[in-house]
């Protein structure tokens, strides 16, 4: 007889669907045959040996294992069967799915029951009905919505690969040629976005899918906004991503322009070419004002194969003005179009030898120390909602605009891009200014701190002291 356990977990499989009874008992059999086990002895087994069995006769995978063994029974959202988990980000949960009738493989993002309340659910209804409008090849494309058991759920067309983040941060960066493939079908998803009337306001290299052979998805539009922030859930926040939020979001976050969208596109490309964002660790407010204040290192110093033409758009795509910003998303792929094929092929990622050698060749010979602590990895972080700074936040910024006017001095030893560093002096003036004006603030804050409370004090005490003397004479 099986044991407790044992009998548990046989009513979740068959509960749930996934394993009919009679396939159960074939395999109930055939694992005791193949074990030597006795019938008189099965109670002996347990549910994590035998569904170690179940998984190498892939008859289910490990997720599905995992969740029947916690108790879970209900593998479906209306007419679609929950097959694997795909991943889990800040506004909702993304597994595989399969169509009951037609097979059909599909993504299904799930925004948790804990995660529905009033506010949640219209912004995720928001994002079904904008996905809903775009129609377009290189944009994942909604197949369905609805609820089930008190969970909402969007099912949109399964894309086979992995996202940009995903295959830079397990591989290398790369080639120009590669990186300008992706991004052109990316830049083409943009501006049907935008001649839609939307901002996607997530652009970023973990929102863009692409398969083996090289063919781009825009996706994730939970953020996405009208073009001048008409009837949007999130008026007056700065949301996104912080490694890639434009300067000018975040200095006006009430009304998204498609420049917005420009500006992340070019932080994205930077990544994908580099492997590092544009400016790699601090807090969330540290990368915000980083966006505003800072000039992000020279890009062929991480990747040295790099051309000049080619970081000269990766820095118009950056320009912290917008009126020098790249003006639209079809602008992008005209200046992508130098090396782009004309139809996907599969992804190249830059030769490491070559890469090596490469950077050797052009290796500063001052200290590195500064530009290796600004290339710190942070490669992408969950959708933020900024808050505001506290001043030890201010201090950490400072430090860290030191930092970069050491770094910039050192990428003075390799060969300048003029649109990353031919200001870069005036630049570090100004910092250097910006700095001073900090610290002396900050210094002033302190002193004055202790000032105010000694004229607070002092006079209070010498009240007190007067009062008991004369108390005491009286």
């Amino acid at each position: 007889m099986k044991n407790a356990s044992m009998q548990n977990f046989e009513r979740c499989v068959l509960v749930s669907g996934l394993i009919s009874l009679p396939a159960w008992d074939e395999l109930w059999a055939d694992y005791l045959a193949s074990h030597n086990i006795l019938r008189s002895m099965e109670g002996e087994v347990y549910p994590e040996t035998f569904s170690h069995y179940i998984i190498e006769r892939g008859v289910l995978n490990d997720w599905q294992i995992q969740q029947l063994l916690a108790g879970h029974t209900k593998f479906n959202l209306g007419s679609y069967q929950i097959v694997n988990s795909l991943g889990q980000g800040g506004m909702g949960q993304v597994f595989l799915a399969r169509h009951s009738v037609t097979k059909q493989e599909a993504a299904v993002k799930v925004l948790p029951r804990d995660k529905c309340a009033p506010e949640a659910i219209k912004n995720f209804q928001h994002e079904i009905r904008v996905l809903s409008s775009l129609h377009h090849p290189n944009i994942v494309g909604a197949l369905d919505a609805g609820e089930d058991g008190g969970v909402c759920y969007l099912v949109c067309e399964y894309v086979p690969g992995q996202n940009l983040r995903k295959l830079i941060r397990n591989g290398r960066p790369l080639t120009m040629k590669s990186a300008a493939s992706i991004l052109s079908q990316a830049a083409m998803a943009l501006q049907h976005t935008h001649e839609q009337g939307f901002v996607h306001r997530d652009i970023k290299p973990g929102n863009i899918l692409v398969t083996p052979h090289g063919v781009a998805k825009l996706t994730d539009f939970g953020l996405a906004t009208q073009i001048g922030g008409k009837n949007d859930p999130r008026a007056g926040k700065i949301v996104g991503t912080a490694d890639y939020l434009s300067p000018d979001q975040v200095k006006c976050p009430t009304n998204p322009v498609p420049l917005w969208d420009i500006y992340s596109f070019g932080c994205s490309l930077y990544y994908i070419v580099t492997g590092k964002v544009p400016f790699p660790g601090g807090t969330t407010m540290e990368k915000a004002r980083a966006h505003i204040d800072l000039l992000p290192l020279d890009p062929r110093l991480l990747n040295p194969t790099l051309s000049e033409d080619f970081v000269n758009v990766i820095a118009d795509m950056m320009a912290k003005d917008p009126d020098k910003r790249i003006q639209s998303a079809y602008a992008v792929m005209e200046r992508l179009a130098k090396w782009s094929p004309p139809t996907p092929r599969d992804i190249e990622m830059v030769d490491g030898a070559e890469l090596m050698a490469a950077q050797m060749r052009k290796r500063p010979t001052t200290t590195q120390v500064s530009v290796n602590t600004i290339m710190q990895a942070g490669a992408n972080a969950a959708p933020i909602i900024l808050g505001k700074a506290d001043e030890k936040d201010k201090l950490d910024f400072t430090a860290k605009k030191k930092e970069q006017v050491s770094a910039q001095d050192t990428v003075g030893a390799i060969s300048r891009h003029p649109a990353f560093s031919e200001s870069e002096d005036l630049m570090s003036v100004q910092m250097s200014r910006q700095i001073e004006e900090e610290e002396r603030r900050v210094k002033t804050n302190d002193y004055l701190m202790p000032t105010v409370t000694l004229f607070g004090i002092v006079p209070a005490v010498l009240m007190l002291l007067t009062w008991l003397f004369y108390a005491l004479i009286t």
